[in-house]
């Protein structure tokens, strides 16, 4: 027998066979030469993260809420304070939950883990534990609270107001321009996961005009008018899932076969639409139902890992630690921190936590749930997609990720490629970006499962549904909230713009943010934008981190400061060098390319000008700090609440 072909009925052998060019990252060390490891079991990982996500909600989570946030009920917050049945309107926590888990999780913590796993599990995986807990869920927290404590306010404006007009300027050029890039990001992975994708297309579209009805049947304030309309919306999401296989073949197969450009526009329409309509209409109920299809899906695959524990066949660290990666070109430090941009911590959370969530918060605990609770959940689906992924086989997954001339070069050998792409129905070689080795790994794990061997095919189209969901549930709650920023921009030129309430200023500002992202996607490519996001999306983490800070420290909380300020020291100080080094050693190397010149002067511009805002705005934030531990008085520029009159924010965060 052939000890590199599957064992029948079982699909993850207890010993993993790894060549010596295997176990080496790629690089060769003998010729012709197997050897058995033992392979590191996946139950102990996932464990490891549940145990410490636990830990960490139940005890950091209530001491954020109690000593920093100091949370109280008797507060009233901007969804009762500015009720206008459109943007502020008190939602129910757990509909509110799943409506933020469904904005704050995009691309990052799925993709994110798949392509840092060229280091090895153990960096991804340490990682994404310990800055969840302590960076990401922390800043998602505060910043909701903080917005919801100044009635709803962005994070620019709590930056102008908390630290100084000066770096609130900066903060809204740097998180448009951060917006712009990582929307773009985000948008063109779910035009290439749907494109030419009739199953795809047909179930995303149909999530429409099912979150619609239930949407209107939840306003009708109907005695359980909420757990009826979940009920309907969960089976009728189902059922256009399972419909989904049918179209493939059907008459109307070409009604919903659409080319790259054609998902483009109506991912843009769907954009501005879902914008401009109120948001307990299409937005809220939609992203609660993907939600439940989310976190139904990350359970079942939490499940799964468990009852199957598939062998972890990476290594726990790789030669590529030190650089020279096919898919990751730098080194380990600082490079994993940005590449899992998402599922540790992410700057567009903070976006979400000051723009739509912030209006809905029925009363101040329920942020300690939604904000940090949220967070916690994404970090797990970074672990299960790390998981995922390395239980692949060393040379399928860089098969299935880097292109085929570069694969050669690997001295590696595919193991179980030609039987994955036999059994999903597609030929997976070359498939680079992560969705597809994702989508292998996640559908692997439930052909792991006695009672649904066989079905592998149908495992991993629906896994390719289940990122592309993820992805466009934030694009359309990031587009809301980079309207929101870009009309508080434009009502300082003219006041009526800023009004959340005038029609025609929300259109214009809607239709400004759609069409900048999507000319990025329309004229650029994955290479050209995604290795941007990474620098781009944690910087914005480290603005507000600072802004958290110095709201803690103005509000005379200042012995808690450390809560912000210690991640806010090691997420700055990795992403600014990260940055350096991929400018110098990335970017600019392009510019002698004639093919390749604009887009490596695009990219080291836009890098430099990230990094500048973000240095700008932390100089700005000490000066604040110092002023304020020293009794200074700060100037700070009074903000205006809501869409009406309203008294200043309510006490601390």
């Amino acid at each position: 027998m052939n000890p590199r072909e599957p064992v029948a009925g079982r699909p993850w052998p207890p010993k993993s066979i790894v060549t010596d060019e295997e176990s080496h990252g790629g690089r060769r060390r003998t010729k012709g030469r197997a050897r058995y490891t033992a392979a590191v079991n996946a139950l102990p990982l996932i464990l490891f993260f549940l145990a410490v996500a636990a830990i960490a909600y139940r005890y950091y989570s209530a001491f954020l809420a109690a000593r920093v946030a100091a949370l109280d009920d008797a507060r009233v917050t901007p969804a009762h304070r500015f009720a206008d049945g459109q943007n502020y309107c008190p939602t129910n926590k757990w509909v509110l939950f799943g409506h933020h888990f469904a904005a704050i999780s995009g691309a990052g913590p799925l993709i994110g883990p798949v392509l840092a796993a060229q280091f090895g599990y153990l960096p991804g995986l340490l990682w994404i534990t310990l800055g969840v807990v302590f960076a990401g869920a922390t800043q998602d927290f505060i910043i909701l609270a903080s917005s919801v404590r100044r009635g709803g306010k962005s994070l620019a404006e709590i930056a102008r107001t908390e630290i100084s007009p000066l770096a609130g300027m900066t903060a809204m050029i740097a998180i448009l321009g951060i917006v712009i890039v990582a929307l773009a990001g985000l948008g063109i992975a779910v035009v290439n996961a749907l494109a030419e994708s009739p199953w795809g297309v047909f179930t995303i579209a149909m999530t429409i005009p099912i979150a619609i009805v239930v949407g209107v049947y939840m306003r009708s304030g109907t005695a359980g008018a909420i757990q009826r309309a979940s009920f309907f919306g969960v089976i009728a999401v189902l059922l256009a899932v399972i419909a989904g296989r049918w179209i493939v073949g059907s008459p109307v197969q070409g009604m919903f076969t659409l080319t790259r450009t054609q998902i483009t526009i109506a991912i843009a329409v769907y954009g501005f639409v879902a914008s401009v309509l109120p948001v307990w209409l299409l937005l809220a109920p939609r992203d609660y139902l993907s939600s439940y299809m989310k976190l139904g899906t990350i359970f079942a695959l939490v499940v799964s890992t468990i009852l199957v524990a598939p062998p972890i066949h990476a290594p726990a660290l790789s030669t590529f630690i030190h650089g020279g990666g096919p898919i990751v070109p730098g080194k380990l430090f600082p490079f994993v921190f940005i590449t899992i941009a998402c599922g540790a911590i992410s700057g567009f959370h903070s976006l979400v936590s000051s723009g739509t969530t912030p209006k809905m918060v029925d009363k101040e605990t329920d942020t300690r749930m939604i904000g940090y609770g949220a967070m916690l959940c994404e970090g797990l689906v970074g672990v299960v997609a790390l998981i995922a992924v390395c239980a692949l086989q060393p040379g399928d997954y860089y098969a299935i990720n880097v292109p085929p001339s570069v694969y050669a070069t690997l001295g590696l050998s595919p193991v179980h490629l030609a039987e994955l792409s036999r059994e999903v129905g597609e030929n997976v070689t070359g498939r680079t970006g992560g969705a597809v080795s994702l989508a292998v790994g996640f559908a692997q794990i439930f052909s792991g499962l006695p009672a649904l061997r066989g079905l592998m095919s149908y495992w991993y189209h629906f896994a390719i549904m289940f990122e592309a969901l993820f992805i466009l549930t934030t694009i359309d709650a990031g587009t809301r909230v980079a309207r929101f920023m870009v009309q508080e921009f434009l009502g300082g030129i003219w006041k009526p713009l800023e009004r959340a309430d005038w029609l025609p200023g929300t259109l214009v500002s809607t239709a400004l943010v759609v069409t900048a992202w999507a000319y990025f996607i329309l004229t650029g490519s994955i290479s050209q934008i995604w290795p941007m996001f990474g620098i781009a999306n944690q910087l914005l983490a480290a603005v507000a981190l600072c802004v958290g800070t110095t709201v803690i420290i103005n509000a005379g909380r200042a012995r808690y400061a450390w809560a912000t300020l210690v991640p806010l020291a090691f997420v700055s100080t990795t992403t600014i060098y990260a940055g350096y080094r991929s400018v110098v050693d990335n970017f600019l190397p392009m510019t002698t390319v004639p093919a390749k010149a604009f887009t490596g002067y695009l990219d080291s511009a836009l890098v430099v000008l990230f990094m500048s805002c973000a240095l700008l705005i932390l100089a700005s934030s000490g000066r604040a700090w110092w002023r304020a531990l020293h009794g200074e008085h700060v100037p700070t520029v009074p903000a205006a609440l809501g869409p009406s009159d309203g008294s200043g924010p309510d006490g601390c965060c």
